[in-house]
């Protein structure tokens, strides 16, 4: 990255739904420099599962303080996984906990909210499971904790929520509202007809752009950590957009950006909205620009965590030697490890061949079953062009030749722990440049269009 500021060294909090990290990065080069992790855990107590709010604000001020010693930053940006909206009381501190957005509602308070919410040709939102639609976070806690919402004077979306932390400031942006919040019409690029449905315009905070400066770290807050002079605070952004913005600044459209975390989230950009299926889980984000972008996504990450802490320790290169056996014995996988999201609602996770299969097979059958997933999720969007593969599956290489060869197009895998800090401290005015990368992949496998075709037969009896 070249700096077009004056910045040297940006810090960058990233709080993804498993994981939490703080990192910094050389501002000329992208490089992270310095990184400290932790758990993002969920609190059962209270009324009910939420985030551990105040453990991870000990950790980003414990990180920020060591980080202001060594290596030293003078900017800080913000990314954090969506579906999750912030209700603050009126002395800025939690009018109720921070919802888990696995947490699921009762009956009669889910069918209510399927009354009000907005159709899916408003506001490209599809009904999604437990809190994942983050209006039926809000129309849940505005439903059975009234009194507690009473006390709601402002509503924030999450990255900015921890922006304003910072610095006092409160804003919403639109990377985390067009979300599939079922709150944003990104056709009319303005809050849907739910804000008004739920009565909550008055508590929407003002909407800033992910590239704002929203002020500077609170004195108390600098003067904490050890900070010599004032520290600007950039507004923040949606994961997976942030993970989305370096190539658009770098590629031509039409290409495709699948970004992989507990989510794997897949955007077709340079597609269009028209032929987008609510049932299956695709649905229109907004960029850091504003634009709505076709995408769809499935829990893969989540599905391959548990896949293989089932199938216990396998090398990598086990599982890739293991594959032409496992397209040969039609060894495979059918969805869904996890229910609730993806292209194939409805579906139990169901093994075939499986009694048969090694360790290294069963892996091997994993990482088909998700390149099968992806390639759904990619042709629901009309995705054409190349594919960059971002996060963790980058590292996966039987998954990138599977995808390679379903797809037809060049993979081009993109690791590292993921590409949101990244994106996050673009936002600071630093620009791309293009990094030393892998070379595309462009395989074809033999035997796979038979094995697609047995998975799908499978999937559909």
């Amino acid at each position: 990255m070249i700096a077009t500021s004056t910045y040297r060294r940006i810090a960058v909090l990233d709080i993804g739904k498993t994981n939490a990290k703080v990192v910094v990065l050389d501002a000329q080069t992208g490089a992270e420099i310095a990184v400290v992790r932790t758990s993002n855990t969920t609190l059962k107590t209270g009324p009910y599962p939420h985030y551990d709010i105040e453990r991870l604000w000990d950790f980003v001020i414990d990180a920020l303080k060591d980080f202001a010693a060594m290596p030293g930053f003078d900017a800080i940006s913000i990314t954090t996984h969506g579906a999750s909206a912030v209700l603050l009381a009126q002395d800025g501190s939690l009018a109720l906990p921070v919802l888990d957005y696995e947490h699921h509602y009762p009956e009669a308070v889910q069918e209510a909210y399927e009354r009000l919410r907005p159709p899916f040709g408003e506001t490209f939102s599809p009904r999604l499971s437990g809190g994942l639609n983050v209006g039926a976070q809000i129309h849940y806690q505005k439903s059975v904790f009234p009194g507690n919402f009473a006390r709601v004077s402002t509503i924030l979306t999450y990255p900015q929520y921890w922006a304003f932390r910072l610095t006092g400031v409160a804003a919403n942006e639109v990377t985390s509202l067009g979300c599939h919040t079922d709150l944003w019409n990104p056709t009319a690029g303005a809050y849907s007809s739910l804000v008004d449905t739920l009565g909550i315009r008055p508590l929407m905070a003002p909407i800033r752009s992910a590239f704002d400066v929203l002020g500077s770290l609170l004195p108390a807050i600098a003067e904490n950590i050890g900070l010599d002079a004032p520290v600007p605070v950039y507004c923040g952004i949606h994961d997976s957009n942030a993970s989305l913005l370096p190539h658009l600044v770098e590629n031509e459209a039409p290409f495709a950006v699948v970004s992989t975390g507990t989510w794997v989230i897949n955007f077709a950009v340079g597609g269009d909205l028209d032929h987008l299926d609510p049932a299956r889980d695709a649905l229109a984000n907004v960029d850091a620009y504003g634009r709505a972008v076709p995408s769809s996504r499935f829990m893969g990450g989540r599905e391959f965590e548990i896949l293989a802490a089932d199938i216990g320790p396998v090398s990598p290169e086990a599982a890739e030697t293991a594959l032409e056996t496992v397209i040969e014995k039609g060894i495979m996988l059918l969805p869904n490890v996890v229910e609730g999201s993806g292209p194939f609602p409805g579906k139990k996770m169901r093994w075939i061949g499986q009694a048969q299969a090694n360790p290294a097979e069963r892996l091997a059958a994993a990482s088909l079953y998700l390149a099968l997933m992806t390639e759904a999720c990619l042709g629901l969007i009309g995705a054409k062009g190349p594919v960059f593969v971002e996060g963790p599956f980058a590292l996966n290489r039987t998954y990138l030749a599977v995808l390679s060869s379903l797809t037809g197009s060049d993979v081009v895998a993109l690791p590292g722990s993921t590409g949101t800090s990244q994106g996050a401290a673009l936002l600071t005015g630093i620009k791309p440049t293009t990094p030393p990368e892998n070379p595309p992949i462009r395989i074809d496998l033999m035997g796979l269009r038979e094995y697609r075709q047995a998975w799908h037969q499978a999937l559909a009896e």
